[in-house]
């Protein structure tokens, strides 16, 4: 479907339905005609990443802690990697941390690898080695919230579960509320309920975010009108890249002091001490004598 075929199909579904009030129940009709739109776009479009080719637990989960914060093309540089380093939840739980930083060097957001680290510890020591299923359950283990939980419920078991992330509230954005600004998930969730597939939740949150990644390329971002948008701050220069760097310096070689990473870096020598303090009071590194190292 071309895009002047979906703008045609969008303003139809619009007037047809009047799903631009963005409030109220649907009628069964105007559901299909959504999901019919959507639908016809991923059976043409859809996007061919590696881990929607697996039913596999662990390898979902792995995939929804990369893809916080993380662009889609970034994430897939790094899985195949990262999956045949640890290839599951014991090997990962067994891992140093030295090595699981070094294979997860790029991504960014380091806390992430430690999360999801602890995450195959507890899931090996709790669950024998099976994710939990429950997204209640889900929410215990460290580094997941509400939404990973729930997207792991869907993807990783294809339970019909409600959750927003920014490629399903653009969809809903452009479709439901086209004159407004300010708007709240609390206020798209309803709608997203209303407007699941339950009979294949996890084929049409995959649709709903290949389409909502297709918005944002040819319109000037619906998401922009969320009020929980906010615009992420330039990594170059940040204390993000920063602990980056530290963190690289270290899983290269040997111990190195202070003084040292100071002279390699080139950066603001307190800058880089009160990362270190940061970086050692997160656990991500240990200090003996003069000299740092990772955990």
């Amino acid at each position: 479907m071309k895009i002047e075929e979906l703008a045609e199909a969008e303003t139809t579904l619009v007037s047809e339905f009047g799903l631009s009030m963005g409030k109220g129940m649907l009628t069964e009709d105007a559901i299909h005609a959504f999901q019919k739109i959507i639908y016809a776009y991923y059976h043409e479009h859809a996007r061919r990443l590696p881990w929607r080719e697996t039913n596999n637990p662990y390898h979902i989960l792995v995939s929804e802690i990369m893809l916080q914060q993380t662009q889609v093309e970034r994430v897939t540089e790094k899985y195949d990697e990262f999956i045949k380093a640890f290839p599951d939840f014991p090997s990962l739980a067994q891992a140093p941390l030295q090595e699981l930083l070094k294979v997860w060097q790029g991504l960014g957001y380091n806390r992430r690898a430690i999360a999801l680290k602890k995450s195959a510890e507890l899931v090996v020591r709790t669950y024998t080695g099976t994710l939990p299923s429950r997204p209640d359950v889900l929410m215990t283990l460290p580094g997941i919230g509400r939404y990973t939980a729930s997207a792991l419920a869907t993807f990783a078991f294809n339970q019909p579960t409600i959750f927003i992330e920014t490629n399903i509230r653009t969809v809903f954005i452009h479709y439901f509320f086209q004159n407004q600004s300010g708007i709240k998930d609390s206020e798209i969730l309803p709608l997203v309920e209303q407007t699941l597939d339950t009979s294949q939740p996890r084929t049409w949150y995959y649709a709903l975010m290949d389409y909502g990644a297709m918005l944002k390329k040819w319109y000037h971002n619906p998401n922009r009108k969320s009020a929980h948008y906010h615009k992420q701050t330039p990594f170059k220069g940040s204390n993000r890249e920063l602990r980056g760097m530290i963190l690289q310096a270290l899983t290269r070689g040997p111990d190195l002091s202070e003084r040292a990473l100071i002279q390699t870096l080139k950066m603001d020598p307190e800058r880089v001490k009160s990362t270190l303090i940061q970086l050692h009071d997160e656990g991500f590194i240990k200090k003996s004598g003069t000299k740092y190292r990772i955990a």
